[in-house]
Formats: structure tokens, C-alpha cells, sequence
């Protein structure tokens, strides 16, 4: 059998058969990418269940979260809404995110989320805009544990294709199309300029590019995971390649607690070890400052 259905049973079987997840979760949001993913994994899995996160954000969400519930059961799935509060920094999208993943994380096994190809596209082009440094363009991980995205490699186009031939009727959240989001700009204005202007391919192009940053990105991280322990000692790191060495004070300032380190972070902290004059001490998030003394890294609460 070919067609879209047939595209999303393909993704889901190779991601399963190479991950070889204990148990299955699929996130479903009502929309066309969550519901044929769910579709497919109903059909490959059984015993895999679901679970539709309501943010409460809009007026009826719940009645939402309900209708999706019911057609994963319908499918063949174990299903259940998981309401949850958003709150917290960092903008509405940040903290949807974050009371979203907090909700889903399992005891065990996988959660497959329903991120496309278009999805990736539209990351790389935030992590590029943002300037963020490779790691952000390197863009989304196929499996990151416990979250996996099995349809990284299939077009949103193809998802609703998918849902229209088995005739699964989709949830269009308002949100997609509200340009006061970033990302629907980017999705409803700048993509389509970009395939325009440099006449197609643009989606699968910065996906290609997200993949090959990845294995460099882990490249290095895998070299410098040689340099792991102590290194705050400032002349075992100082003549290391920047790449590399920037590498080394993210796993140590990991390990020593600092959350959301950004690049523009990182690079503060990396010039106390090659561009040092003297300067005062680095301030980062969590109430963290680090400090060189006595040809030495330090972290330190904010006192």
C-alpha cells in the first residue's frame, strides 16, 4: 500500500524497531500531526495509549481534549486528558511548553510526539534567527529520552493527507494561525517566501542541515566528554579549540547545577579562560555566578 498512511506506518515502524521502547505513549493535541501519528501507532502497537494535554488556554478546551480523547479510543488506544495550569516566564509559549512536557513525562517508556518535518524547519529557522549557536539549529532530535518523533521525516502536508484519506476529523486549533506567535509567522509568512524565492525544497533543505549539525555537535561533545571532571582548572582547558573548550564548561556548568544556559551565557563564562583581564565574576540563571581566582573556575550562589 503507498500513499500518506502508508508514509506515516513506515516512519513509526523504523523508529520503533530501532528504539525497541518498553511501553508506547502518544501526545495528541486533535490536530492532523498528533492524530495520524496516533492512527499509526494504534495500529503497530498494541496496548500503546494516549494522552491529550488541555491547557485550559481557550474557551471549550476541554470539550477539545475530550473529542480527541475519544477518537484514540477509537482507534484502539488507552486514552486519558491530563488538564494542567499554565504559568511561569518566559512567555505564553514557553510555559504551555513546559506544564505540556511535565504532564506527559513517563515512568517508563517512550512518548512519540507529533513534530514534523515542517516543525523542524520551523526551529532551525528560530535557532538561526535567534542566533543561538549550534545546538539550536542542530534543531530536534529524532529520540531524545523519554520523547520521541518518529515523523521528523514526513511533511504536514502528508499528516492531514493521512487523516483526510482515513477519515479522521481534525481539531485547527486558532493558535496556528494567530500571528502574534513567532512561529506562525514563520510558518504562514516566511517559509512559503523562502520556497518561493529559492523555488522549493526549503523544509527538507534546513532539515538536512539540522541533521548534519547534529553529528557534529556530537562529535564534539563526545570529545569533550574526555575533558569531564575537573575542569575549572583554567590551564587544563585554555588551549583546547573553542568549540571545544565551550563544550567543557557547558558539562561542568550542567553539572554544577546552572539551568538554561544560553549561548551568549556560555561565552561569558568561556572569556574568563581566554580573553581574562582581570574582569569581574559571570552572572547566570538560577542564581548562579562564576568566578575565576587562583587560575580556577568557580560557581557560586548569587550572594
Amino acid at each position: 500500500m503507498n500513499g500518506p498512511v502508508a508514509e506515516i506506518r513506515t516512519a513509526v515502524r523504523r523508529f520503533l524497531d530501532e528504539v525497541q521502547p518498553e511501553h508506547v505513549t502518544v501526545a495528541v493535541s486533535g490536530g492532523a500531526d498528533s492524530l495520524a501519528l496516533a492512527a499509526a501507532v494504534a495500529r503497530l502497537v498494541p496496548g500503546a495509549s494516549a494522552v491529550v494535554v488541555d491547557h485550559q488556554l481557550q474557551p471549550g478546551s476541554g470539550d477539545v481534549a475530550l473529542r480527541a480523547a475519544q477518537q484514540c479510543s477509537e482507534f484502539g488506544l488507552v486514552a486519558r486528558v491530563e488538564p494542567v495550569a499554565v504559568e511561569g516566564g518566559g512567555g505564553p509559549e514557553a510555559a504551555a511548553r513546559k506544564a505540556r512536557y511535565a504532564a506527559l513525562k513517563p515512568s517508563s517508556g517512550v512518548v512519540l510526539l507529533g513534530h514534523t518535518l515542517d516543525d523542524q524547519a520551523e526551529t532551525v529557522l528560530l535557532g538561526l534567527g535567534r542566533g543561538s549557536g549550534p545546538r539550536s539549529i542542530a534543531g530536534m532530535r529524532a529520540f531524545d529520552p523519554p520523547w520521541g518523533r518518529p515523523l521528523l521525516g514526513v511533511s504536514r502536508a502528508v499528516t492531514r493527507a493521512a487523516c483526510a484519506e482515513q477519515g479522521i476529523e481534525v481539531w485547527e486549533d486558532p493558535h496556528n494561525v494567530d500571528p502574534s506567535f513567532t512561529r506562525v509567522r514563520l510558518r504562514t509568512e516566511v517559509l512559503p517566501l523562502l520556497e518561493d524565492v529559492l523555488q522549493g525544497g526549503v523544509a527538507s533543505s534546513l532539515a538536512r542541515t539540522a541533521a548534519q549539525l547534529r553529528e557534529d555537535c556530537d562529535a564534539l561533545d563526545s570529545l569533550a566528554e574526555a575533558f569531564a571532571g575537573d575542569c575549572c582548572a583554567v590551564d587544563d582547558i585554555a588551549e583546547l579549540p573553542a568549540a571545544l573548550r565551550r563544550r567543557v564548561v557547558r558539562a561542568w556548568l550542567i553539572d554544577e547545577g546552572v539551568p538554561e544556559l544560553s549561548d551568549s551565557h556560555l561565552r561569558r563564562v568561556d572569556a574568563l579562560v581566554s580573553e581574562w583581564r582581570g574582569q569581574g565574576g559571570v552572572w547566570l540563571p538560577g542564581g548562579f555566578v562564576v568566578r575565576r581566582a587562583h587560575g580556577r573556575l568557580a560557581v557560586e550562589p548569587q550572594s
